[in-house]
């Protein structure tokens, strides 16, 4: 007995060493790039104009312009860079000049005086690639960046190339009201729901055919001349966690993945400073609350809702900047584990829903100037949200309900683009 008890402890060992140390190959386009000759043929003999920032890098975390630089058969003619530059310096909504990065070669800003590459900008390359490395919301600007490149390259003939990524949400969450075109603009691009659960190389696809490019002078559609170079190993059920990739800040205010998960939460409560959403201390978006919010009261409503992997920890902090700055704040740490059948946009609905229960002070409309409730709108993706949390006072079902809408059908659309199973 105690020399099978020992074989069977070695075995259960082993398999949990295995299990603990086995990781999902998959490699991002920018990996397949470097090592398929294939995949190379597309830039052989070509100048290239590449789309990037420092987040942008191979699973052993060398950039995308240094792999680009390696190469022998093609050159670097510019570089452009997205919100917050290269680097990610500057901060939300801050222009970014032409040249700030100091790349020490020809670069471009997409978020200072042109948002979309002009004809100048493109004259000195052959090919225009794309790596940006998306958080899979869609009110974050590197989706617009990108239907913006995809439009200028369609315009003035330059074929695009998309070095695919994953969603590091996953591709099977897909959450929120698909966009009412009424309301589109950089933070609202296209007609996809808030989450979309897609990857910049399918959201490109889905672009290019369903017409969301402008039209041309003669009113015939812009079609980009568009390659994806697809991932190895991604599978849709998969979050940033279990393709073992090291997360690199994407933007200031987005230093972990589950910066991510927060800001699908809270990202637009935040744009009516309805909360501290932990921007200005040392979580941000991963933790909310204000000096008077009624925090047990709150703690037991949201008791009531099922979370599905978001945890709420009550405690106390005071911002170094923004919102409430200098003053001691009651709120919640917020603690995630990732699972598929979590909706953080209906989850941030509901928490607006709880707020404006407990604090209905805050849901006066006058409160907020005109901009800031069409900016809500732009960024919910509807023309009446505001309205109706903050004027009519919609009934939490109707508000549910409208939350909802548009996703059945974005889920069949999407199928004729999905590149991963």
């Amino acid at each position: 007995m105690p020399v099978i008890m020992a074989i069977l402890f070695i075995v259960s060992y082993m398999s949990c060493m295995a299990q603990s140390t086995f990781r999902y190959d998959v490699k991002m386009g920018v990996d397949v790039l470097a090592s398929d000759t294939a995949q190379q043929a597309l830039l052989r003999g070509k100048r290239i104009a590449l789309v990037a920032n420092q987040a942008s890098r191979t699973r052993e975390l060398q950039t995308s312009l240094e792999v680009m630089k390696s190469f022998t058969f093609c050159t670097i003619a510019s570089i452009m860079t997205p919100e917050h530059g290269f680097f990610g310096v500057a901060r939300a909504g801050e222009e970014v000049d032409d040249g700030m990065d100091s790349l020490a070669m020809k670069s471009y800003s997409l978020y200072g005086k042109n948002r979309r590459p002009t004809r100048e900008m493109l004259d000195g390359c052959d090919v225009v690639v794309y790596d940006l490395q998306d958080i899979g919301v869609r009110s974050y600007t590197y989706l617009a960046t990108l239907l913006n490149v995809m439009d200028a390259c369609a315009e003035y003939g330059k074929p695009l190339i998309v070095l695919d990524r994953p969603n590091p949400l996953g591709g099977r969450v897909v959450d929120g009201n698909t966009l009412d075109t009424a309301v589109a603009s950089f933070v609202g691009p296209a007609p996809i729901p808030y989450l979309h659960g897609c990857t910049f190389g399918e959201i490109a696809q889905m672009a290019n055919s369903e017409g969301w490019l402008k039209s041309n002078a003669d009113g015939s559609r812009r079609v980009c001349s568009l390659s994806v170079v697809s991932m190895q190993g991604w599978q849709r059920w998969m979050t940033w966690e279990d393709t073992d990739f090291l997360w690199t800040p994407t933007s200031p205010h987005i230093p972990t993945v589950n910066a991510i998960r927060g800001a699908a939460v809270l990202g637009i409560a935040g744009e009516l400073s309805l909360l501290s959403i932990g921007i200005g201390y040392t979580l941000p978006f991963q933790m909310f609350g204000m000096p008077t919010l009624a925090a047990e009261k709150f703690y037991e409503a949201m008791k009531r809702i099922p979370t599905n992997g978001m945890t709420l920890e009550e405690t106390f902090f005071k911002p170094f900047y923004g919102k409430f700055k200098d003053s001691v704040c009651h709120g919640f740490i917020m603690q995630f584990r990732p699972d598929v059948r979590f909706k953080p946009y209906t989850m941030g609905i509901e928490m607006l829903l709880v707020l404006r229960n407990l604090h209905p002070e805050l849901f006066v409309a006058e409160r907020y100037t005109s901009a800031s409730q069409s900016m809500f709108n732009k960024v919910t993706g509807h023309p009446q949200m505001f309205e109706l949390l903050f004027q009519k006072q919609a009934n939490d079902e109707d508000i549910r309900k409208l939350v909802q809408k548009g996703i059945r059908e974005f889920l069949e659309l999407r199928k004729k683009y999905l590149l991963y199973d």
